[in-house]
C-alpha cells in the first residue's frame, strides 16, 4: 500500500478537522453512537473476538487515511447502497453514510426490460464487491454491476455527498474492480468476471485507466487464469508494495474458499501465486477470504474479510497478518507452512480505541431522516415514508404492489436492516391505520424477517375488521403464495386530533380508524456451527407492551439472494387509489 505524501497528509488533517466538526454537530442532534445490545467484539485485557461485525457486510474493503479507517461493502439491490463505515481501531465500526442514494442509473438498452428496477425487483443484481480508496484528496468507490459494467463514485468527505455514478467500463459480466494509481502517474483497474453473464469465470483482468479515474483507456487484458490451481477466483483488490504489484483475490467459492495473493513486477504480469489464508483447523470459520489488506499508521498489518454464515449473511472478521518474503501470511500460522488459519480471539491492533459499538440497530425514530442502518429492497421513492420527528415515529405509506410481485419478497418498498448477530430479540411498537376510502379491503402492513423464505406478523384490513396474521412463505423467490397460520382480531379505535380528518363531502368517511397499539416481537437464536448454522425465529405480540403471547410455530430463517436474512417493516396494497394505509412505528429495540 503506497504511503501518503506530505501534501496528502496535510489535506487529510484538514479533512479530519472538518469531519470532527460534523461529528460533533451530529452528536448534539441525534446522540452519540450507543454500544450494541446484541454483539460486542471487545474482550478484556486488550483482546477482541471475531467477527468484529456479526452482520452482513459482504465483500468488505477498507482504506486508511491517516489515523482513520473507512469500509464499504456489497449492497446488491438494497438502497441506499454502498454503506460507508468508520473506525479508528479496526474493531469497532460506525455507519457514517452511503454512497448510492436513489439515483441508480439504468443503461438505455435495459430500460423497460426485466433488468430495469422500475419494472421488477432486482434480487442479487446491481452493486457487487466494491473497493474504496483515497487518492489526490478524493475518496473513490469502484464497483461492478454484472449486467451493466464497472462504475465509480467519489466524494471529498466519506459521509457525503457522493458524486453521481460514472460508468468507467460499460459491458456485461464485468465485476469486482479495484483501482491502482502508480507512482509514475499511470492508473490501472483490475477486475474479474461473472460466469453467469460472461460465459467464462476464474480469470482476472487489468485495464489501463485515465489518471482521473473516470474511464478505462484501453482494452482489459487477462493477467491470470485460475482454472487449474485457483478455481472461481474473483474479487480483486489491487496494491503495490516494495516494487511488486499485488492482486489479492478469493478463490474456491463463497462458502468454502481461501485467500489468494498474486504478485508481479509488471501490472500486466506474469503473476506468481500464493495462498495466505485458509480455513485450516478452524471449524468455525468457513471460507475465510475476500477482503482488504490494511497497514496501520503504527506499522502493523491486518486483513479484513468475510465469512458466509448462511441466513445471517456474510459477517466481517479481522485477522492479524505479517509479511514474509514479500508474501502476506494472514491469521495464525501455527504449523509454519506459510498459510494462516483464521483466529477467533487475538490482541487488538495498536491503535486508539473507537469506543465500544457496532453499526446502529435500535431506532426510536426521533430524527427527520431514516437511520443509516435502514435500506429499501430496491431504489426507492420519497413517497414511501415520513420521518415524523415531532411525534417521534416513522410513518410508512401503503404502496401499490408491482404487477409482477407474487408475494412480499418481490416488493422494493420493504424497509429493512441487517440482522445484528446470531442471537437477539427485536421489539417494535406499531399502529396500523387503513385508508377508509380504499375499496376493496385488503391493505396490509407489518413486520417481517425477509429472505428467500420469510415470516411476518401482518395487519390486514378485512370486511370483518382489522386482524393480525402470522404468515410464512417458503420458496418466496420462486413465487410461492403466503400461508396464514394464525389470525387474531384487533380492537379498532377512532383517532384523536391531529389524526382525525374532516371532509366537506358527506359520503367520505370523516376520520381514519386505527388498530390499537400493538407490540410485535421476534426472538432469534442459532443452532449448529458455521458449516451448518441455522437461524430460528419465534414470534410473539402484546396488546399492552408487557404480556407477550406467542404466535405461530418457530420459523427457520433463509438468506436472500447474495444477502443475509433481514428484518424490518412493510406497508402495501394490491389496487390503485389516491392514498394508502399508514403503518406508524414508534420504535424498534434490539437486545439479547
Amino acid at each position: 500500500m503506497t504511503r501518503l505524501s506530505t501534501s496528502v497528509l496535510v489535506e487529510h488533517y484538514l479533512h479530519t478537522a472538518i469531519t470532527l466538526a460534523i461529528m460533533l454537530t451530529a452528536s448534539l442532534t441525534v446522540g452519540a453512537q450507543a454500544p450494541s445490545q446484541t454483539w460486542n467484539p471487545n474482550l478484556k485485557n486488550g483482546m477482541y473476538q471475531n467477527p468484529i461485525i456479526d452482520a452482513d457486510y459482504s465483500d468488505p474493503d477498507v482504506c486508511r487515511v491517516g489515523n482513520d479507517y473507512y469500509m464499504t461493502s456489497s449492497s446488491f439491490q438494497c438502497f441506499p447502497g454502498l454503506q460507508v463505515l468508520h473506525s479508528t481501531d479496526l474493531v469497532n465500526w460506525e455507519l457514517i453514510g452511503a454512497a448510492l442514494l436513489d439515483d441508480y442509473p439504468v443503461l438505455p438498452e435495459y430500460q423497460g426490460t426485466d433488468l430495469d428496477w422500475h419494472k421488477k425487483a432486482q434480487h442479487g443484481n446491481y452493486v457487487w464487491a466494491p473497493s474504496i480508496r483515497y487518492h489526490d484528496g478524493w475518496f473513490y468507490i469502484y464497483c461492478g454491476d454484472p449486467d451493466q459494467g464497472l462504475f465509480m463514485t467519489k466524494a471529498k468527505d466519506p459521509r457525503g455527498p457522493w458524486e453521481p455514478v460514472v460508468w468507467v467500463m460499460k459491458g456485461k459480466g464485468f465485476i469486482d474492480c479495484c483501482p491502482l494509481w502508480d507512482e509514475d502517474g499511470k492508473a490501472y483497474l483490475s477486475h474479474g468476471c461473472a460466469g453467469s453473464r460472461a460465459g467464462v469465470k476464474s480469470v482476472l483482468f487489468v485495464a489501463p485507466m485515465s489518471p482521473d479515474g473516470t474511464r478505462v483507456i484501453g482494452p482489459s487484458r487477462i493477467v491470470y487464469d485460475g482454472h487449474e490451481n485457483q478455481p472461481t477466483i474473483e474479487g480483486t483488490k489491487f496494491y503495490k508494495r516494495n516494487g511488486y504489484y499485488y492482486i489479492m483475490s478469493p478463490a474456491g467459492g463463497v462458502k468454502y474458499g481461501w485467500q489468494v495473493e498474486l504478485r508481479s513486477k509488471n501490472p500486466y504480469g506474469p503473476y506468481e501465486e500464493y495462498v495466505g489464508l485458509a480455513q485450516g483447523k478452524n471449524k468455525y470459520v468457513n471460507g475465510p477470504h475476500q477482503g482488504a489488506w490494511v497497514d496501520t499508521q503504527n506499522g502493523e498489518d491486518w486483513f479484513i474479510h468475510f465469512q458466509d454464515k448462511h441466513a445471517y449473511g456474510r459477517v466481517v472478521h479481522l485477522q492479524p497478518a505479517k509479511w514474509k518474503d514479500d508474501w502476506l501470511i494472514i491469521g495464525d500460522d501455527k504449523d509454519g507452512d506459510g498459510c494462516g488459519d483464521p483466529v477467533m480471539k487475538w490482541k487488538k491492533p495498536n491503535l486508539p480505541s473507537s469506543g465500544n459499538f457496532q453499526p446502529a440497530e435500535s431506532d426510536d425514530f426521533n430524527g427527520t431522516q431514516l437511520g443509516l442502518q435502514w435500506q429499501w429492497h430496491g431504489p426507492y421513492s420519497p413517497y414511501w415514508c415520513f420521518c415524523d420527528a415531532a411525534n417521534s415515529k416513522l410513518r410508512l405509506y401503503g404502496v401499490q404492489q408491482m404487477e409482477s410481485a407474487k408475494n412480499l419478497y418481490d416488493l422494493p418498498h420493504l424497509l429493512l436492516q441487517k440482522l445484528p448477530t446470531e442471537r437477539f430479540t427485536a421489539t417494535a411498537k406499531v399502529r396500523f391505520i387503513p385508508n377508509p376510502g380504499y375499496k376493496p379491503k385488503g391493505e396490509n402492513a407489518g413486520m417481517t424477517l425477509m429472505g428467500m423464505d420469510y415470516s411476518a406478523l401482518k395487519f390486514v384490513d378485512t370486511k370483518e375488521g382489522m386482524v393480525l396474521q402470522y404468515v410464512t412463505c417458503e420458496k418466496a423467490d420462486k413465487g410461492s403464495a403466503e400461508k396464514v397460520h394464525q389470525e387474531i382480531s384487533l380492537k379498532s379505535e377512532k383517532l384523536p386530533e391531529p389524526y382525525t380528518v374532516k371532509y366537506a363531502v358527506d359520503d367520505i368517511p370523516s376520520a381514519r380508524v386505527a388498530s390499537q397499539d400493538v407490540w410485535l416481537r421476534v426472538k432469534v437464536h442459532s443452532e449448529g456451527i458455521a458449516n451448518g448454522i441455522k437461524g430460528i425465529a419465534e414470534w410473539s405480540y402484546s396488546l399492552d407492551g408487557k404480556k407477550f403471547q406467542r404466535i405461530g410455530e418457530p420459523f427457520t430463517l433463509r438468506e436472500g439472494k447474495w444477502i443475509g436474512s433481514k428484518i424490518g417493516f412493510f406497508n402495501t396494497r394490491a389496487g390503485q387509489s389516491n392514498d394508502g394505509a399508514f403503518l406508524d412505528v414508534d420504535y424498534i429495540h434490539f437486545g439479547e
